[in-house]
C-alpha cells in the first residue's frame, strides 16, 4: 500500500469500492468471473480510489457518488494494467501471473475492454455527465501517452520533455482526474478543485518516475514484477535519458550499444553502468521536485486528517519500494 494511514482513514469506503467493483463486473459466464477474480488481485495500492475519497474528505462532504467514482477510476486503471502487460509482454504483476501470460493476448485485450466498458456503464449511472466526460477525456490522454511511448520505442535520443509528456498523459492524468472528481463532487470551491487536481497531477508524475527507477534498481522480491522490462522494450526512462546527455561520450556510447544489443545480461550491465553515475539520483531529485509541488498545492486547504494524509502520501512516493 502507499500508506496504511490513508487506507485506514477511508477503510470503510474502500471496502465499499471493492464490493461495487465486484458487483458491476459480475457476469453470468463463469469464465468471465474467473478472469475478473484473477485481475482483482492487482488491486494493490488502490491509489486512485484513495485519491478520490481523500480529496472529497479534504475539501467537502464525502457522499455515495464518490464510491461510484472511486470504483470507476479503479476499473480504468485496472484496464490500463491489463493492456500494459500485453504491450510489455509481462509475465508477472504484483507477484502473480499476468492475464496475457495465463490466457494469451486475445483474452487480455478483451478483458481490458470489458473493464473499460463497465467503467463507462457505471459512470453513466450518475446524474451529472461531468464525470463521464472527464473519464472519457482522461482515457484518451492515457491512450495518447501509451501511443507516444510506443512511437518512441528504441529512440535513444528521447529528451526529458517528451518523457515527461508521456508519463503525464499515461499515468498522472488519471491521478489528477481522481482528485478532481473527488473535489468536484464534494462541492469544493474552484480554487481548491484546481489545487487538488494539481496535487494529483504532480503526485502521478513523481509516482511514475519512481516506478521507472525501481524498474532499474528495485528489489524483485518487493517490486513484484519483472525488472528491466523498460530496457527490454526499448523504453527510455529518466535515468537513461540523463545518462545519455551527461555521461562522458565513451560511456554514453557504451550505453547505446548495450541498449541495441541482444546480450542476455544487458539489464545487469546497464544497471552497473548507471549506479556509479549521478543519473539515478537525478531522477530521484526530479521525483522529489514533483512531490514538493504536490505538497505545496495542498497549502490553502483547511487542516484535516484527509489533507494531512494526502501530504503523507506525496512524501511517501519517493521513499516507496513497492
Amino acid at each position: 500500500m502507499i500508506s496504511a494511514l490513508p487506507s485506514a482513514c477511508v477503510q470503510r469506503e474502500l471496502a465499499a469500492v471493492e464490493q461495487a467493483f465486484a458487483a458491476e463486473l459480475a457476469s453470468q459466464l463463469p469464465c468471465v468471473n474467473s478472469l475478473v477474480k484473477h485481475v482483482s488481485r492487482f488491486h494493490g495500492k488502490m491509489l486512485r480510489p484513495t485519491l478520490v475519497l481523500l480529496a472529497a474528505k479534504a475539501s467537502g462532504q464525502l457522499s455515495e457518488p464518490h464510491i461510484t467514482l472511486a470504483t470507476v477510476v479503479e476499473m480504468v486503471h485496472m484496464a490500463t494494467l491489463v493492456h500494459d502487460d500485453i504491450l510489455d509482454e509481462a509475465e508477472l504483476r504484483r507477484k502473480g501471473a499476468t492475464i496475457n501470460h495465463l490466457k494469451g493476448n486475445e483474452t487480455a485485450v478483451l478483458l481490458g475492454d470489458y473493464l473499460i466498458s463497465h467503467a463507462f456503464h457505471l459512470c453513466s449511472s450518475l446524474d451529472s455527465q461531468f464525470a463521464s466526460r472527464l473519464i472519457g477525456r482522461t482515457t484518451n490522454q492515457v491512450c495518447e501517452g501509451e501511443l507516444l511511448q510506443v512511437h518512441n520505442r528504441n529512440n535513444y535520443a528521447l529528451d526529458e520533455k517528451t518523457y515527461l509528456d508521456i508519463i503525464t498523459r499515461k499515468t498522472a492524468s488519471l491521478c489528477a482526474a481522481s482528485c478532481l472528481l473527488g473535489a468536484t463532487f464534494a462541492g469544493d470551491s474552484d480554487d481548491w478543485t484546481r489545487r487538488l487536481e494539481m496535487f494529483g497531477l504532480s503526485l502521478g508524475i513523481a509516482f511514475q518516475i519512481q516506478d521507472d527507477i525501481l524498474d532499474l534498481v528495485g528489489d524483485p522480491s518487493t517490486v513484484g514484477k519483472n525488472l528491466g522490462s523498460d530496457i527490454e522494450k526499448g523504453k527510455m526512462t529518466l535515468p537513461l535519458i540523463h545518462f545519455m546527455r551527461s555521461a562522458p561520450r565513451t560511456h554514453a556510447e557504451l550505453l547505446r550499444s548495450l541498449l541495441h544489443s541482444d546480450d542476455p545480461d544487458k539489464v545487469d550491465r546497464i544497471r552497473n553502468l548507471l549506479l556509479p553515475a549521478e543519473s539515478i539520483q537525478y531522477a530521484r531529485d526530479r521525483a522529489q521536485h514533483y512531490v514538493d509541488r504536490a505538497r505545496r498545492a495542498l497549502d490553502a486547504l483547511p487542516d484535516s486528517d484527509a489533507r494531512r494524509l494526502l501530504d503523507a502520501m506525496a512524501e511517501f512516493v519517493v521513499a516507496r519500494a513497492l
